[in-house]
This record gives structure tokens, sequence and C-alpha cells, in this order.
């Protein structure tokens, strides 16, 4: 899965090279999240619903603690402290703030409002998630367009980044638009492939490891997903472009929370196995508390390699915590 990965990211890298920025944008976030959708797709299918939204609450947990705090660790032994654009990394916690209160309502409604397995109360939550997926979808498009397009002059330097980056980030050498578009679609192939056998194996390997399914959703399969990214935010990081790190990281979780959400609750629609925004109160709490710290990390436009580690071993404290759900 990591391998293939990496090469969907290759891949979108190069056609952003060719395309430019906006339209590479558009790219990464069709494509930059495919191995994580593709194995939720498969486990909705296979009607591993539990699975799938810790899996996504996993990924947004990874990117905006664990990835960006080893990012900020790697950077920071090398550079004493790094600045990065505060405008991107405000907007992306903004972001995310804005999904946790679209992911928080259908939960709270359950807990407070509704009764359990009462039918009626059951459609009005699949109604309710329906509406937000399409709001929540509508806000993400509508920030492509800000950050791209109305007010690109507030992200100059990350956007300039990510440009610059291209050709050290995939290779002195450009592929071919041929060529990309055909290592994209074997790439995805394979993917598809192996997201069958993870998904199939899950269940047995959570029973034989003495692990619970919210902890393999969570924590394995959502770091799994997300590899390639992880490993170039980490990277990058080092080499002193913090501002792409934090675009790869932030950016990658606000596309989960307000992307890969609502395609997740129309594919469930599609595929007939009802996909609603309800979580348990513990996966809603944590990501409330992720974006908090990382809102409060981001906000002076600087970093070093402590905050990395308190980033670090919030991720790690909360991971426990799923693996002593059971």
């Amino acid at each position: 899965m990591i391998p293939l990965a990496k090469l969907i990211g290759d891949s979108t890298e190069h056609l952003a090279s060719h395309y430019g920025s906006t339209a590479g944008s558009l790219l990464n976030v069709t494509f930059g999240n495919a191995a994580e959708i593709i194995i939720c797709l498969i486990a909705i299918n296979a009607g591993l619903i539990d699975l799938v939204k810790a899996s996504i609450i996993g990924a947004i947990l990874g990117n905006i603690m664990l990835i960006f705090g080893l990012s900020m660790i790697a950077g920071g032994l090398r550079h004493k402290e790094q600045v990065f654009n505060r405008e991107n990394a405000g907007l992306q916690s903004s972001m995310i703030f804005l999904s946790i209160i679209g992911l928080a309502i259908p939960t709270l409604l359950s807990v407070t409002a509704f009764e359990p397995d009462n039918v009626n109360d059951e459609i009005k939550t699949q109604l309710l998630s329906d509406s937000l997926a399409v709001l929540l979808l509508g806000v993400y498009a509508a920030g492509i367009v800000f950050t791209f397009v109305t007010h690109k002059h507030l992200f100059t330097s990350a956007i300039h980044s990510n440009e610059n980056n291209g050709a050290s980030a995939v290779g002195h050498t450009h592929w071919s638009k041929k060529r990309s578009f055909l290592i994209l679609g074997i790439s995805m192939v394979g993917v598809v492939v192996v997201s069958e056998i993870l998904v199939g194996s899950v269940e047995e390997t959570g029973k034989a490891f003495g692990f619970g399914e919210l902890f393999v959703g969570a924590i394995i399969v959502g770091i799994v997903g997300n590899a390639a990214e992880h490993s170039s935010a980490i990277l990058l990081a080092r080499k002193g472009k913090i501002d792409l790190s934090i675009g790869i990281a932030a950016g990658s979780g606000t596309q989960i929370a307000l992307f890969v959400f609502p395609i997740l609750v129309f594919a469930g629609i599609a595929l007939g196995q009802p996909f609603t925004l309800e979580f348990t109160l513990y996966e809603l709490v944590t990501v409330f508390m992720a974006a908090i710290i990382l809102n409060l990390i981001a906000h002076d436009g600087k970093s070093n390699w402590f905050e990395g580690v308190m980033l670090t071993a919030v991720y790690i404290i909360i991971a426990l915590g799923f693996y002593f759900i059971g």
C-alpha cells in the first residue's frame, strides 16, 4: 500500500507541474487521499462502518498531530526555529474546527434528543448527515477558491513553496502527461487490489493481536492510508520547507474532514450501506482537542522541536486511549 500511495503522490505532483498550482490543488484533492478513500469504500461495502469512521478520525489525528509533530521535530533538530505562513495554518485550523462542528451535531443529537433503535430518528440522522455532507463539500470548494483565486496573495509563500518544490519532490526530470496518467491509473488499480486484501484481513488480524476495531481503524489503517504524505511532510520539514510540510499535514487533515467524509456519505447511499456522521464521544472529543492544540501551537507562525514533541505526545496519549477502548 505504501509504495503504491507514493506512486500516486508522485504522479499528481508531476501532473501539477504541467497544469499549474490551481489545477494541481484540484488533482491533489482528488487523488491525494486516494488510498484512504479506496480502503474506506471497500470497507463500507463490506459493512465495516465503525472501522471506516475510526480510520477517518485517525487519519485527521495522524495528520494534524503525529505528522505535524514529527515534522516539527525533524525540522527543529536541524534548524533552531522555523517560520511558516500563519495565514495558511490559521485557515486550515479554522476549517478543521468547522468540520468538527459538522461532525458533532449528529452525534450530540443522537445522545441527547434521539432515541436509540428508533427508525424515525435513524432516518433523521441520515438526512442530517446527507445535508451536512453537501454543506461541508461546498465549504471545501469555497476554501480552494479563497486560497488559490480571490485571496491568493495571502498564501503566496506557501503556494510559491509548492511550485518551486515540484522538481525536488518528484525528481529532477519531469514525467510527461501520458506517463503520469498511466502510472496514476496503474497505481489506482493496485491500491484497489491491495485494499481488498487489507480490509479482508483486518478483523482476523485484530483478533490475533488483541486489537479492538477502533484501534485498528484509527491508528493502523489511519496511518497506512496516508503513509506517502507522512514521509514527504517529515522530509520537507527537515530540509527547511516547513510551509510545504504544514500544507501537507494540516492540509491533508482538512481534506479528509471536508472532502473525504462527504464522499463517504454519498458512497454509503450508492452502496446501500448507510453512512452517517454519528461518532462515539471519544472520537469526537479527541479530534476537537487535536484541533485546539494545533491552533495553540501554530498561531504564532513559528515552530521548534519541543512543540513537535508536545504534539507527538498528545497523539500517543490519544492512541493509548483507542487501544484500551477495546
